[in-house]
């Protein structure tokens, strides 16, 4: 029997916007993603001999082939033709569920690398990521990492210019957001404001972190916001502490401030702590 280690980082979207209704269901999206150090991390056990079988330390998780981490061994193996004899994914969960942070598409890219470099690399990283797109609309760029312009249903990654240094605070709030619920109300609803990905793409290139945290937008954020005004409270925190910038990521319901350092991160933690226990401070990555 052979372990396998592979850490699954979270994403944030610095930009994100919903574009036309495709024919298969989906909606055509246009984002800047960044992956944070948030992180779960992967172990993988081949040649067990036995069942395939997945565990994870978060319960709410499913622990079979519902997950896009086992879904994701099992388009890699199709792939190659290969067999593991046998498979084990044990999952550490630190990524909360239910924050628009990719947990699961991050998990499934995770297995997917690991499988990859295992097998010597039958894959490039872009390939790898195509293979991904067909377990998740988020996996092929949590398979790349890194800053990214990310089109289509999430299957078209492109590389930017690395994220300035920075830090990040991340708020989780009690509540989730139902996903196909936010598209419907979007579609009903005008959007006000688009993002800017070209004026982003721009301030990435020139490491401008003021112009980044300007250029922030998310078309989701005022929708979920409207029927969750919590959410302004965390901002105004965030705002009052040394924030250059905050907004929702992905529909939601973590928000997240972009901090110049360390010092301004620790005092918004301590001030969000009490009342929002999923308080986490990340860097790029």
């Amino acid at each position: 029997m052979v372990t396998l280690y592979e850490g699954a980082f979270a994403k944030l979207n610095l930009t994100l916007d919903v574009l036309d209704k495709r024919a298969d269901g989906y909606h055509n999206l246009k984002s800047v993603m960044q992956t944070v150090s948030i992180r779960d991390d992967i172990e993988i056990d081949l040649d067990t001999g036995k069942p395939w079988t997945l565990s994870c330390t978060d319960d709410q998780i499913p622990a079979d082939n519902r997950n896009l981490a086992w879904k994701a061994a099992e388009v890699f193996f199709e792939a190659t033709k290969k067999d593991p004899n046998g498979l084990a994914i044990r999952i550490t969960k630190r990524i909360p569920c239910g924050a628009g942070l990719g947990g699961g598409s991050a998990d499934a890219a995770a297995v997917l690398r690991a499988l990859n470099k295992h097998y010597d690399n039958p894959f490039s990283i872009f390939a790898l990521a195509e293979l991904g797109a067909s377990v998740g609309s988020d996996v092929p760029f949590c398979t790349i990492c890194g800053t990214a312009m990310v089109e289509g249903r999430g299957e078209r990654v492109r590389k930017l210019p690395d994220m300035p240094d920075c830090v990040f605070v991340i708020c989780k709030p009690e509540f989730s957001i139902s996903t196909p619920e936010l598209y419907q109300k979007l579609d009903a609803s005008t959007i006000a404001k688009r993002p800017d990905n070209t004026a982003m793409e721009s301030a990435l290139l020139a490491g401008d972190l003021g112009k980044v945290a300007e250029n922030l937008c998310n078309v989701f954020d005022p929708v979920v916001t409207a029927d969750h005004l919590e959410l302004n409270y965390i901002k105004s925190i965030f705002n009052t502490y040394g924030s250059v910038g905050q907004q929702m990521t992905g529909s939601g319901s973590a928000v997240f401030a972009i901090v110049p350092d360390f010092e301004f991160a620790a005092v918004i933690c301590n001030m969000l702590k009490e009342n929002y226990p999923q308080v986490y401070i990340a860097k790029p990555v």
